[in-house]
């Protein structure tokens, strides 16, 4: 009885040791010395500081200020927030964007509140583009302009909202539409394997750009 329990607590030790201790620093070493950006977690940095995560989408809007400098608020308490016409906007996120609170909004195709929130998303998109792309249509929406992401915190948008976007971001920021599409192009990363999703563009890495191309 007393060889056995030894040898369970040595086995216990052991394992504990190797699996919790000596494998982790190991994986760990690894990926610092191999993969050193995505190990600490694909940071993103502007003017020395860091500013985000390329693997974490983020919310590009501000909030309305009233008559007393202070940020409006809704019924709800909660800041009014509308897009900021110098960046180009992330796709929509019922959770702000907030990494602590990854999940999906569990709204099936027959939901009456899922119609209702793409609806008011797509006058908002619509409105918010029309001024500068006068021949943008309802039609001409994309999907991930108005639908939000499994995680909440997607990083990256189509090439098609980047495109619509790319002639509010051109006139507000006085540089040529042709500049801005070429920043959408060199942000836009290709099918996984070549042949695994589709194209898309990464929101954060992209305004990173935009700031560097014309700074405020």
């Amino acid at each position: 009885m007393r060889r056995e329990l030894r040898a369970s607590v040595v086995a216990v030790l052991a394992f504990t040791v190797l699996l919790g201790l000596a494998y982790p620093l190991l994986v760990t070493g690894i990926g610092q010395v191999v993969f050193p950006g995505a190990a600490d977690g694909s940071r993103a940095s502007a003017n020395g500081r860091t500013v985000g995560s390329r693997l974490i989408g983020q919310d590009f809007r501000v909030p309305v200020l009233g008559r007393n400098g202070k940020p409006r608020t809704d019924a709800d308490g909660n800041p009014v927030l509308v897009a900021d016409r110098r960046y180009v906007q992330s796709r929509p996120s019922s959770t702000t964007y907030s990494a602590s609170a990854t999940a999906f909004s569990n709204l099936g195709p027959n939901s009456r509140d899922l119609r209702d929130r793409i609806a008011a998303s797509a006058r908002d998109y619509v409105a918010l583009e029309h001024p500068y792309d006068p021949g943008l249509r309802r039609g001409d929406v994309p999907n991930d302009a108005v639908q939000t992401a499994g995680s909440n915190v997607d990083p990256q948008i189509s090439v098609a909202n980047a495109r619509i976007q790319a002639h509010r971001i051109a006139r507000v920021r006085r540089i040529p539409l042709a500049r801005v599409n070429a920043l959408v192009d060199e942000h836009t990363d290709g099918r996984a394997l070549g042949v695994l999703g589709e194209p898309a563009v990464n929101v954060l890495e992209l305004n990173l750009a935009l700031d560097r191309e014309a700074p405020r």
